[in-house]
């Protein structure tokens, strides 16, 4: 539904879901930002694309890349398998219980020089730039949080940065990398009125019981980030509610 949809007065449900360091989708986001980071370090002018594939024990990066040194290119897609493990460590994966072999995984890269057509439609001699083959998102400022976010979206991220927190720290040994919340809010005369339903599965050691796992999440996860005076009355917790993650 649209926000034109919707009468200002009108009393409605909206959700946002974030996901974890390890979810698959974030993994994989985060390798390809760690290629970039890669390239423009050594060349802040190089034109990266970089996509990762994430599967069991599997990772394929592919792209195209312009850079003005040769050899540039050739650093960066030589070290690649090594920028990969790093990353996955700093994630939280390290052997086959935590989900990927860091050591085992098989990474394979197939980078590739960015198409002469595509290139040509880049440069310009007139001073502006052009955008290629990429898109473009945008998006609004809201007042509902200080960091100018609308609330559901930002609770959902700052759940998911605590149990990457927790993880860390060691507070909850038995938790894993991945992970993924979603935050429904009830909004009325178009402002967030009260947090209705919060949704929250998290990779778990395969001996921690579905009773603790419940009871620290709401504890030491949703408690401290969900204010207790904006919580609907019969606010609801679904923990890992698919079971065994």
């Amino acid at each position: 539904m649209s926000n034109s949809a919707i009468s200002p007065r009108e009393s409605f449900l909206f959700s946002s879901e974030s996901v974890a360091a390890g979810h698959p989708d974030k993994l994989a986001d985060q390798i390809s930002d760690a290629i970039v980071d890669a390239f423009l370090q050594r060349e802040p002018r190089a034109r990266v694309a970089c996509e990762t594939l994430v599967a069991d024990g599997y990772i394929v990066l592919a792209g195209e890349f312009r850079t003005a040194d040769e050899s540039v290119f050739r650093q960066v897609r030589d070290d690649a398998p090594r920028i990969v493990r790093d990353l996955l460590r700093e994630v939280g994966y390290t052997d086959r219980a935590s989900g990927i072999d860091v050591a085992a995984c098989e990474i394979v890269v197939r980078f590739n020089h960015q198409s002469a057509d595509i290139a040509q439609g880049v440069d310009r001699t007139d001073r502006e730039q052009g955008a290629g083959d990429q898109g473009t998102m945008f998006g609004y400022a809201a007042r509902e949080t200080a960091v100018l976010m609308p609330k559901p979206i930002w609770l959902a991220h700052r759940l998911m940065q605590r149990q990457a927190e927790l993880r860390r720290s060691g507070v909850l040994p038995w938790m894993r990398p991945d992970g993924k919340t979603q935050v429904t809010v009830r909004y009325r005369d178009g402002a967030p009125a009260e947090i209705v339903t919060v949704v929250l599965s998290t990779q778990h050691a395969p001996d921690v019981s579905q009773d603790r796992l419940r009871e620290d999440v709401i504890r030491h996860i949703i408690e401290p980030v969900i204010p207790e005076a904006e919580r609907a009355a019969d606010i609801r917790y679904l923990i890992n509610p698919t079971g065994r993650f």
